[in-house]
């Protein structure tokens, strides 16, 4: 084979279209072989190159004989010094941090790990057996496709809406998606999902982490599997546990999903795991980065670098203060956008990125170096922004051009329809874009991501339903998960044929479906939830990749009365810019109109005062909000005006009769939504009695 001495250009394993130049960053290896693997038998070591070309700490080589298909990996020669942060094993097999796919998965195994598994002296010991034979390989990979004039959607934050969804559990049990394609990239693209999205409004779908992942060994010994997939190790390659096929074929199946989503005017985001990896902390297996410099990779613990620093609840945390780490994770997301033509990102933990260098700064080199990207600051960023580190609740501290995922949000709602008391105050704030939490950092309302259920704890049906968490399948005695739901379970703990809970329970999902649809800001659904998907009251279903977790699309006449409200209250909010401002309202009376551009109303139709806002028992809510409060442009630049819209939410157990407020125009109110019976037309000026525990929006219409 003919090896020549390629470049320290690009990072990885790229074909030129006449042979493939492999580079590799190690500031503190003294060595490092090139390993390619039998295609046919990838335990099968077929030649061990040694990479003789070093250049800026850089090693690499260029191959004219090597094509795409063929399956490689490395090994890292260097000191073996835990307390010195320096983990070097070449008997460890180690992936490509650039690799573009990875063929296989991990067959845990002893010698997986860099030390002696059961030695005394733990990881301070040193294996000597091969790896080989359990780790997977990367794959040099064709990148050319035909995007075919494929575009990004760019659909402004003011129009989003997000549906939250994992690549197997949408389709595993979807009837209308071919049996050899759930599960899997293609299956989602299929025009059952598509015609579903479409009808909920979706613009853009936010995929759990599809990066290659880390099983872990922990929970394959259990039977169980990392399902959410939050242990990336490949941070280029898509996980082939989505694809029909192997080898690099992920690469193409996710490209013609993302492609099929385009075409239907529907952004890809991705959820992305760059706070920490899946090899664990100190104790963890040697599968990558550990092997390859775990000194420039990891944050390390000042003076005893034997340990990490975890920030992260994950055991290790990236170290984004060397230069070579960031650059990682900047190239990884170019790629991502690039070449994978994905439109944003949702960061896990995001604060531990802007640990510079150890506390959270708005200002720090990650940030900086996003926002003059000329690629990434054009897409859309989102920050889930809390981590376990010190001060990790960082809500509303990032800058401008990123979305947070809103806690605060979700808690406020639940709180409120479960029935807490003092909540007014709170919800006003939520529904009106989250000025307190956002404007100081001038941004809009399309800085909080509206959600009340995710991935993470209960579904929307289960908050309803239950009030303890109910995670012993997950064989940790119940302990993981979180323990304050907000959720209440209206008068029996779990499923029950009662009739007046059941009726109650729909009746609370349509309320919090509604709020959300009828809040400011970017509006988040998880998926499974506008039909009613359970999990039995496993907050934490991370483990579980079965009947549990998937959706399952067999629908009740009561599931399929949900999808259709769902669907009409996300069309109401589509169709009105009121409920699509990009600015927050105005406090005071808008000059041109003499009007506020909202005003809070008490039930006896009046605008409240401090006392109303003061009275924790106050559970009632009315929301005015002009037509003429739309910020909205046509293409010619002229202002949008919407409908008039009169929200009423009655947050306590007993009806409550609300006057209708006074306009100056002639005309009714029309009743459009009504959570706890059908809706009607209303004489003006007229009084209406609001069931408890639901829900009313009206519009004005003129005469």
């Amino acid at each position: 084979m003919r090896i020549w001495p390629g470049t320290a250009h690009r990072l990885g394993a790229l074909w030129d279209g006449e042979g493939v130049n492999f580079a590799l960053f190690s500031q503190h290896a003294t060595g490092v072989d090139l390993c390619l693997y039998d295609s046919d038998n990838p335990s099968r070591e077929v030649a061990r190159i040694p990479m003789r070309e070093r250049t800026h700490r850089i090693w690499h080589c260029y191959s004219p004989d090597v094509r795409p298909g063929q399956l490689y990996a490395y090994r890292v020669h260097g000191p073996y010094v835990p307390n010195q942060g320096h983990r070097f094993n070449p008997n460890k097999v180690v992936l490509d941090p650039y690799a573009r796919a990875i063929a296989g998965g991990i067959e845990w195994h002893d010698d997986l790990f860099g030390y002696e598994v059961g030695n005394p002296r733990e990881d301070l010991s040193f294996s000597t057996t091969d790896s080989a034979p359990y780790i997977p390989k990367c794959v040099v990979v064709d990148e050319a496709f035909t995007w075919a004039g494929d575009q990004h959607p760019r659909t402004p934050w003011s129009e989003t809406v997000i549906y939250e969804a994992h690549v197997k559990g949408m389709t595993m049990l979807h009837p209308e998606v071919p049996p050899n394609l759930r599960g899997t990239y293609l299956g989602l693209a299929s025009d059952a999902i598509l015609d579903h999205l479409k009808s909920l409004g979706v613009t853009a779908i936010e995929l759990l982490p599809v990066h290659h992942f880390v099983a872990d060994r922990r929970l394959r010994e259990m039977g169980l599997t990392n399902y959410w997939g939050y242990q990336t190790l490949g941070f280029f390659a898509p996980d082939p546990r989505y694809a029909t096929g192997s080898r690099g074929q992920q690469v193409d199946e996710f490209k013609t999903m993302v492609k099929a989503f385009h075409r239907e005017g529907i952004e890809v985001i991705l959820d992305v795991v760059y706070n920490h990896t899946g090899e664990g902390n100190q104790l963890g297996p040697t599968l990558s980065f550990r092997g390859i410099d775990n000194a420039s990779y990891y944050r390390l613990v000042p003076g005893n670098e034997r340990y990490y620093q975890d920030f992260t609840g994950c055991g290790n945390s990236w170290n984004v203060t060397h230069p070579r780490a960031l650059q990682l994770v900047l190239d990884s997301l170019r790629h991502w956008v690039v070449d994978m033509h994905v439109d944003g990102f949702r960061f896990d933990l995001a604060p531990t990125l802007a640990r510079d260098p150890f506390e959270f700064n708005s200002f720090s080199r990650f940030f900086a170096m996003i926002q003059q990207d000329p690629v990434l600051s054009q897409c859309k960023l989102i920050a889930e922004p809390w981590d376990l580190g010190p001060n990790g609740f960082r809500l509303g501290g990032f800058p401008p051009g990123w979305a947070e995922w809103n806690g605060r949000y979700r808690d406020s709602v639940r709180c409120f329809w479960r029935g807490d008391e003092g909540m007014v105050p709170e919800l006003a704030s939520r529904l009106s874009g989250s000025s307190d939490i956002f404007q100081a950092s001038d941004r809009g309302p399309y800085a909080s991501i509206n959600f009340i259920a995710c991935h993470d704890g209960f579904t929307m049906r289960d908050l309803v339903t239950y009030e303890q968490k109910h995670n012993l399948a997950n064989g940790e005695d119940n302990r993981d998960g979180h323990n304050d739901n907000h959720s209440r379970n209206w008068g029996h703990e779990g499923e029950t044929r009662a009739a007046w809970v059941n009726r109650m329970r729909e009746r609370m999902v349509r309320n919090m479906f509604a709020t959300l649809a009828f809040s400011q800001g970017v509006r988040m659904i998880s998926h499974g939830d506008e039909i009613g998907r359970t999990q039995k009251g496993n907050n934490n279903a991370y483990c579980h990749d079965s009947e549990l977790t998937w959706i399952n699309w067999d629908l009740t006449p009561e599931q399929r009365d949900l999808l259709a409200f769902v669907q009409h209250v996300f069309a109401i909010s589509k169709a009105n810019p009121v409920f699509r401002r990009r600015n927050f309202f105005a406090e005071d009376p808008v000059a041109d109109r003499g009007v506020k551009d909202i005003v809070w109303i008490r039930p006896d139709g009046n605008e409240m005062q401090l006392d109303d806002w003061l009275d924790p028992k106050n559970s009632v809510l009315g929301m005015l909000v002009h037509g003429s409060a739309s910020d909205e442009r046509d293409a010619r630049g002229r202002k949008v005006s919407g409908t008039t819209l009169f929200l009423i939410l009655n947050g306590s157990n007993r009806a409550r009769a609300c006057q209708l407020p006074e306009l100056r125009e002639r005309g009714y109110w029309h009743e459009i939504v009504n959570t706890a019976q059908s809706t009607h037309r209303i004489p003006k000026g007229s009084t209406l009695n609001i069931a408890p525990h639901s829900l009313v929006l009206l519009s004005y219409e003129g005469t």
